[in-house]
């Protein structure tokens, strides 16, 4: 019985095998990488933190313009209360006395509507409106900054990719040259120190394979933990990642662009117009307050005293006297924080010029230098071809050969590098820039 069933268990096995090594591999183009990185990202999820926070504050400005409402009760035990009613004469049926005050219970409720606060409550509304607004365009300009970084990684992984199929192929092919060597060396046609030099060649390839396979593997790793997906999932890259590079625009439109559309710029003015707006409502504070007021009381001491139906309305005013001889603290640090501010500003404007023309710079080099690559390559096929043909007809060396084969490999793999370098140089652009899109 084992004998019959032992085949299908390993069958089975080795489908389940199969099917796990499978489900472990995941293809992803850019957009979907991105994508995967923001919804997964922690940095995002504390920026949605300090979204709610901001939008907690507002909530809690909008509440100081509603009416507050209080309910208070008391029921108190008195120890030998002297209570003396004047408008009253003593019960004579008490012996000219009045009654002993045991105990006593009060209830309360007021309420208050403000009228005037001297704009605070309105300044305090608009501003953590303007820092709500701030925070969604900070968390805006983070997304932009994850997606770059998604794709950096990603940009190293279709590299790492692309270098080990451009070696899988060089090593092949070297593989099968020391086969001819081999038959060569055997029929006395070649030294055997040319058949060493061959297959010298062969093990540099291997390394070479060896190191860009843990190229590979590290900038994996990297990826999945960007994009949230577990350690052991291998992520196959869009073989069309680098098809179409787009023709760079004036420095100016990016300039231009920038000042417009970059995130951080428009959540620094928010910040400012909520500093503008902390500063009227600082020298607000020097003003009174006026409330209607408003309340029911019902009191009770037995024997003694009922109070009920009390209601009462009326309008409360309250100022600080202090308000005279004290400095106004809040004036001062709102007016340091609209200073700092737009110092920051200043700063940023010099920034994203810098950064602008930088990345503009970085990126019309990288397509400049995938021209450059594609003619040495041409070159290097080329002369291995020639050299190749000078070879069989005994005109060229084995050294000749293998260094024309190496030039080959190198220029190669150069292209694909230069053509990926430029398709992120081109992103980081248009992250610089606030124009990056997400899908």
């Amino acid at each position: 019985m084992k004998k019959n069933y032992s085949p299908l268990i390993v069958l089975v096995f080795s489908v389940i095998g199969i099917t796990t090594q499978a489900q472990a591999k995941k293809m992803l183009t850019l957009d979907e990488a991105v994508n995967l990185g923001i919804q997964n990202s922690k940095n995002l999820k504390i920026d949605q933190a300090k979204i709610d926070q901001a939008t907690a504050n507002y909530m809690e400005a909008k509440n100081n313009r509603l009416p507050s409402l209080k309910v208070t009760a008391s029921a108190l035990a008195l120890a030998n209360a002297n209570v003396e009613l004047k408008a009253i004469q003593p019960s004579a049926n008490e012996g000219g006395g009045t009654p002993k005050a045991n105990s006593a219970f009060y209830g309360n409720v007021s309420a208050s509507l403000p009228i005037y606060a001297g704009g605070r409550i309105k300044y305090g509304i608009q501003s953590t409106e303007y820092l709500v607004e701030a925070s969604k365009l900070s968390a805006e300009n983070d997304k932009l900054a994850i997606a770059y970084n998604v794709s950096q990684a990603y940009n190293n992984l279709f590299k790492a990719s692309q270098q080990i199929k451009v070696l899988e192929d060089n090593l092949t092919a070297s593989q099968k040259r020391d086969e001819s060597f081999q038959k060569l060396e055997t029929n006395g046609i070649i030294a055997r120190n040319d058949k060493l030099k061959a297959n010298l060649q062969t093990s540099d390839i291997e390394l070479q394979l060896l190191d860009a396979n843990n190229n590979f593997n590290i900038a994996n790793i990297n990826m999945d933990l960007l994009l949230g997906l577990p350690d052991a999932t291998e992520i196959e890259i869009d073989p069309n990642y680098i098809s179409e590079l787009t023709e760079n625009q004036p420095v100016a439109y990016y300039l231009n662009q920038a000042v417009s559309q970059r995130k951080d710029v428009q959540a620094l003015d928010y910040q400012r117009k909520a500093a503008e707006l902390g500063t009227k409502a600082a020298k607000a504070e020097s003003l009174p307050t006026i409330a209607l007021t408003g309340g029911y009381v019902a009191a009770e001491i037995p024997k003694i005293l009922t109070i009920t139906n009390a209601a009462n309305i009326g309008v409360g005013v309250q100022y600080n006297i202090d308000n005279l001889w004290k400095k106004n603290s809040s004036l001062m640090k709102s007016t340091a924080a609209e200073k700092q501010l737009s110092a920051t500003t200043e700063l940023l404007n010099d920034q994203i010029k810098l950064e602008v023309n930088r990345d503009y710079q970085n990126s019309d080099f990288a397509k400049k230098k995938i021209t450059v690559y594609e003619k040495a390559a041409a070159q290097a096929n080329e002369n291995y071809r020639v050299t190749k043909n000078k070879f069989d007809n005994g005109l060229a060396t084995i050294t000749e050969l293998l260094d024309a084969d190496t030039a080959q490999i190198s220029a190669n793999v150069n292209v694909v590098n230069a053509k990926a370098d430029a398709a992120l140089a081109y992103r980081k652009l248009l992250q610089t820039t606030g124009i990056l899109t997400l899908h």
